[in-house]
């Protein structure tokens, strides 16, 4: 299942998105350790096309979306 999440990101004058902080639905709120890869990407697992962000959030590894229906995690293999 998707886990849609609300992210606070920069938004660069050269129309950048650098991800820094993912909240959860619960209003807990993690910071990004650090963004390790930006591409263009499907989700294998849920679907979907959009920018995966390969991220290190609290010592883990994960996949973070940004699509037209928004952000989402998923866990990377």
């Amino acid at each position: 299942m998707k886990t849609q999440v609300a992210v606070v990101a920069l938004h660069t004058k050269e129309k950048e998105i650098i991800p820094l902080f993912i909240v959860w639905e619960n209003m807990v709120k993690y910071p990004i350790d650090k963004v390790l890869r930006k591409e263009r990407a499907a989700s294998l697992k849920y679907g979907g096309f959009g920018l995966r962000y390969t991220i290190r959030i609290q010592g883990q590894l994960r996949y973070l979306y940004y699509e037209h229906s928004g952000w989402f995690v998923e866990p990377c293999n």
